[in-house]
């Protein structure tokens, strides 16, 4: 394997560029699938490497239940520097696990609660709750899709300004854009490297939904005004992993972004412009850290099976 088995718990830093600029360059639409896409394989080929290095490791400890001849030195030469990466490897892998199962953990709950809250309303697409607290969210799954909305945050927004915060929220809700988000958080987790695709992604689907909402009323400026109104009264959601119509974040950025003329979509920008190099930069460390996995997986699968006994 030598240094591949290393390769993808670094490749991630080939992803920066692109996190920052697909949210000034490209259309959000196509920055939130092109970076979720990265940040979950990247995050899958790290974790893969991570097991390997484990195997070593573990093999090396006494009393383990593994066979003996994957302990032998012809499997620990495959790894560079196996003895302090392969015990390395145990505990980084162990955090990754509880992390991530942590992080699952808390997002069901979030959306258990919400659920259990709403469940003496009717059962319409939007739950009115009469809360002196504004903030509004998109709640996925349960019996239905809905959207949740507090009559303070509706007193404070004219008609048309209502139109776009619903029409925002069913945008997040259409767009699914609760698992892209699951998946850049689940990557963080297993890589530090890659949470500034996390924060990008954070931002790129608000901004998704936000021109959603002005092709839905017709009117960039009336979107950028409900959404300036509600982040001066509102102080998020009462549920931090739901994404939230004036939730903290960078909201001046998305203002000034839709009094903007709409931007372009395309799938694939220039390789002649910034962004097109970053783009074409993050899908090569991205193809060079599945392959790098792969390449691992199998040599290890070969060289563990030729050292067990028969």
């Amino acid at each position: 394997m030598g240094v591949f088995v290393f390769l993808p718990l670094v490749l991630p830093l080939t992803a920066w560029p692109i996190a920052r600029l697909a949210e000034q360059r490209l259309h959000p639409a196509t920055a939130t699938r092109l970076l979720t896409g990265v940040a979950g394989v990247m995050a899958v080929c790290s974790t893969v490497c991570l097991g390997l290095l484990m195997v070593v490791g573990t093999a090396q400890l006494p009393g383990n239940p593994l066979p003996d001849g994957w302990s032998d030195p012809e499997v620990r030469a495959a790894v560079p520097y196996d003895e302090v990466a392969g015990r390395a490897a145990i505990p980084a892998l162990l955090a990754v696990a509880v992390v991530c199962a942590g992080t699952l953990w808390r997002h069901g709950r979030v959306r258990r609660r919400a659920h259990r809250a709403l469940a003496g309303l009717p059962g319409t697409g939007v739950a009115v709750l009469p809360d002196e607290t504004p903030y509004a969210y998109a709640l996925p799954g349960g019996a239905r899709d809905r959207i949740v909305v507090t009559t303070a945050l509706l007193s404070c927004l004219e008609p048309a300004e209502r139109r776009a915060l619903f029409a925002h929220e069913r945008a997040h809700l259409t767009a699914r854009h609760h698992r892209f988000l699951l998946v850049v958080q689940l990557a963080a987790r297993a890589n530090p490297f890659l949470r500034p695709l996390r924060t990008a992604v954070s931002y790129t689907a608000e901004r998704w939904a936000d021109e959603e909402a002005a092709h839905a009323v017709g009117s960039r400026r009336v979107v950028a005004c409900a959404i300036g109104k509600a982040a001066l009264v509102s102080r998020g959601t009462p549920l931090p992993t739901l994404a939230g119509f004036a939730a903290p974040g960078p909201v001046p950025r998305r203002v000034a972004a839709l009094l903007e003329p709409a931007p372009a979509v395309r799938n694939w920008p220039s390789l002649f412009t910034t962004v097109g190099m970053a783009t074409w930069a993050a899908a090569v460390g991205t193809a060079l850290s599945a392959m790098s996995s792969a390449n691992s997986a199998v040599t290890m699968v070969l060289i563990l099976h030729a050292a067990t006994p028969l």
